[in-house]
């Protein structure tokens, strides 16, 4: 589908670079209403629905069927690299780099596209925590520096072709990567920012990948990858659990309405562009057996840069400038004179003066090129043949040509895009629509102002007198033993609080609706870390600690330990049955009282912000794992059991939140883990103002509530001061 100049013109150069970076940003607003409309378009267009019985490439087969097709055509895709890369020497090394950074984009965010399919409003959904269980594995839950994408990068550093891929969408910045190799990507990670528009078209994508396996082009960077680095996007390669994630996969979609066109919508399109994306690669490749490919790509890049200074130097009564500014277009012509020049001696580069005398120490071209190029330029020059008219050196290879690279068509939606006004597109109107809007994941404008400025409040409060606060709190400065002494002091605390603890065991009526009260909270446990779900973050240092807490708080994967729905049978203990959290009548329920929405909305809105407010939500994540162990849980298992209800939820929360290796412990791992590194990166005087952060968000699990506190947080949400302190805003 083509794509208008305004859309490609971008600071990265094409659409699909742009897309890639800004797809990759966790707290990016999403793409709006006109960019879904268009995707959706050139979803069913790649996927030709023309009203018949479905895709043309399908024959009609259902998912199942298309399965099989796909496995097919990816197995004999696999052998036409085997074919192209058979041999060794120099040769295979240059197309293993090729192959390699060519399927770097989508490595680097292999299994990405799940990354929000869980949320607030579904993380009791049994979909939902299947989906959530297939992503934990893709990133390694647990682990640092675990998932796919990571092994993947791993793999690319120890061949030196890395330095653009840390982070990751930083990839978009490297030149030897094709346009042509983000287009997938990129559109998946868009997409998987707007799980309520495209779910079906992703599991479909992610059937897909699971069909194909190992994608072919990896057979080609073989040579450069470690065995753990060589199962590329996709699925583990074993058989058992490819087929799980099928049949897992395949559960998840719903068999009303048209999840299942959707589905196979989404799973043709994926094939399309991987058979686009392979057919090209492979043609660059057999053309990159010729070494005079390499060297017409590396004249045409450094071609701008390199008109400037050579406009005095003639080369066939030319100057080589003006071959060079030709050279931007087609570098053919000047391929020929300068193998016939006398800078080079065809077949003998170590007596070719434009890698030797030019190029040393004191010659006039000194560290102009990287020793990448020089490699470049000496294998094409020992590819000449030395005498007029023999054949090249070497096997004989097919003569390359040297295209302008295209650039792939991709919808790069606007920073502002007006779409249609929804009734909720001026944003929430009080706690309790903000809490409903804020179940899912969308990121529109207003709900960007919105939880910014209902942060920049929260924490201003919870800023206010913390020094004279007479409660226990983080220290002044962060302990260089790290935490883990002051949690068990705080654990011992808790022990002798509650052994002194005198007050009487609340009445049955005054125990249910205490827990009723909490239900708009603990119905969405662990929404405060949701941001941590993000690919990058999940197995970052720190935030592996955060997403395998929730990971944790949702049950692994299964409903028998899932807590929001653990916590709804005590509900129905106590005869009280609630809609489904996400929906609008659980928010406007008469049986909550409003002030019972105040801390669940700063959860979902500080979830929103794992990148800007880290160092807040490490606070407030001690504080909500440490809150309750060895003394609150304890109190009200006796007060459920007095009462003969089941202690489950508290039980199951005083043991997983244990400080020696539960949450509390991994919550203090993950300060420490931050704080040394604030040391390390940016001196003692970040780390000062960063841990003042931490303790800021430590106190905003229960900041103060009397009057300078509150106004305080009124002046933080109206003044641009406020705006600034401690975190910025960033650029919508």
């Amino acid at each position: 589908m083509p794509v208008s100049t305004a859309e490609t013109a971008t600071a990265d150069g094409t659409a699909c670079r742009t897309l890639y970076r800004r797809a990759a940003d966790p707290e990016g607003v999403p793409p709006g209403a006109d960019w879904v409309a268009r995707t959706r378009a050139e979803l069913d267009g790649a996927a030709g629905w023309d009203g018949g019985s479905g895709p043309p490439d399908s024959g009609g087969a259902g998912l199942d069927g298309l399965r099989g097709l796909v496995g097919t055509w990816a197995e004999e895709e696999r052998d036409r690299y085997r074919v192209l890369c058979d041999g060794s020497g120099e040769t295979a090394g240059v197309l293993a780099a090729r192959a390699a950074l060519a399927c770097a984009p989508f490595a680097a965010h292999d299994g990405a596209w799940l990354q929000w399919m869980s949320a607030a409003g579904n993380a009791d959904g049994t979909a939902a925590l299947r989906l959530l269980a297939l992503y934990a594995s893709d990133v390694g839950v647990g682990g640092a520096r675990a998932s796919r994408g990571d092994t993947y990068v791993a793999s690319l550093r120890a061949a030196g072709l890395a330095q653009y891929a840390e982070p990751a969408a930083r990839l978009a910045l490297d030149g030897r990567i094709a346009d042509r190799d983000f287009y997938l990507p990129a559109l998946l990670l868009a997409m998987s920012r707007l799980p309520d528009e495209f779910r079906p078209e992703i599991l479909g994508a992610d059937l897909c990948l699971t069909a194909v396996g190992a994608v072919p082009p990896l057979v080609a960077a073989a040579p450069l990858l470690p065995p753990g680095g060589r199962s590329g996007p996709g699925p583990g390669r074993d058989p058992v659990r490819s087929e799980h994630r099928w049949n897992t996969v395949r559960a998840c979609l719903s068999p009303r309405g048209d999840d299942n066109r959707r589905a196979v919508t989404g799973f043709v399109w994926a094939w399309q562009a991987l058979r686009r994306w392979s057919g090209d690669l492979h043609g660059d490749l057999r053309c990159a057996r010729d070494p005079a490919y390499g060297m017409a790509e590396l004249l045409r890049a450094r071609a701008r840069e390199g008109a400037v200074y050579h406009d005095r130097f003639l080369l066939a009564g030319r100057p080589v400038s003006a071959w060079l500014e030709e050279c931007r277009a087609d570098p053919a012509g000047f391929l020929e004179v300068l193998a016939a020049s006398t800078l080079v001696r065809p077949g003998r580069s170590r007596e070719s003066r434009l890698v030797n005398g030019l190029v040393l120490q004191r010659g006039p071209m000194f560290r102009v090129f990287s020793p990448e190029d020089l490699t470049v330029i000496r294998r094409w020059i020992d590819s000449l043949p030395r005498e007029p008219g023999a054949p090249p050196a070497g096997p004989a290879r097919p003569r390359a040509s040297y295209p302008v690279p295209q650039e792939t068509p991709c919808h790069l939606p606007s920073r502002r895009t007006p779409g249609r006004r929804s009734p909720d597109s001026g944003g929430p109107s009080d706690l309790r629509s903000a809490y409903f809007l804020l179940q899912g994941r969308p990121r529109t404008p207003a709900l960007r102002r919105y939880t910014l400025d209902y942060l920049r409040g929260w924490l201003a409060r919870s800023r206010h007198g913390i020094d004279r606060d007479p409660r226990p709190l983080l220290p002044a400065a962060w302990p260089r033993k790290g935490l883990r002494p002051w949690l068990l002091d705080q654990h011992d605390r808790h022990d002798r609080e509650r052994a002194t603890d005198g007050a009487p065991l609340p009445s049955r009526g005054e125990l249910i609706d205490a827990t009723v009260q909490l239900a708009p909270l603990t119905l969405i446990d662990g929404a405060w870390l949701q941001g941590f779900t993000d690919y990058a973050l999940a197995s970052s240092e720190h935030g592996r600690f955060l997403f395998e807490t929730y990971w944790d708080e949702l049950g692994n994967g299964m409903p028998s330990l899932n807590h929001p729905l653990i916590y709804r049978q005590v509900l129905a203990e106590m005869g009280v049955t609630l809609p489904p959290t996400a929906s609008r009548e659980f928010a406007r329920w008469p049986g909550f009282r409003e002030e019972s929405f105040a801390l669940p909305v700063y959860w979902l809105s500080i979830g929103r912000y794992p990148r800007t407010c880290l160092p807040e939500v490490l606070g407030l994540n001690l504080a909500m794992e440490l809150s309750g162990v060895g003394g609150g849980y304890r109190r009200a298992h006796t007060a459920l059991k007095e009462h003969g209800f089941s202690t489950r939820f508290v039980d199951i929360h005083n043991t997983i939140d244990n400080v020696a290796t539960g949450h509390a412990a991994w919550a203090a791992d993950a300060v420490d883990a931050y704080m040394a590194s604030a040391l390390q990166t940016r001196g003692p005087q970040a780390q000062s103002a960063d841990w003042q952060r931490v303790r800021a968000g430590f106190r905003s699990l229960d900041p103060p509530g009397g009057f300078r506190a509150r106004r305080a947080g009124h002046r933080a949400r109206r003044s641009p001061r406020g705006r600034a302190r401690g975190w910025e805003e960033a650029e919508a």
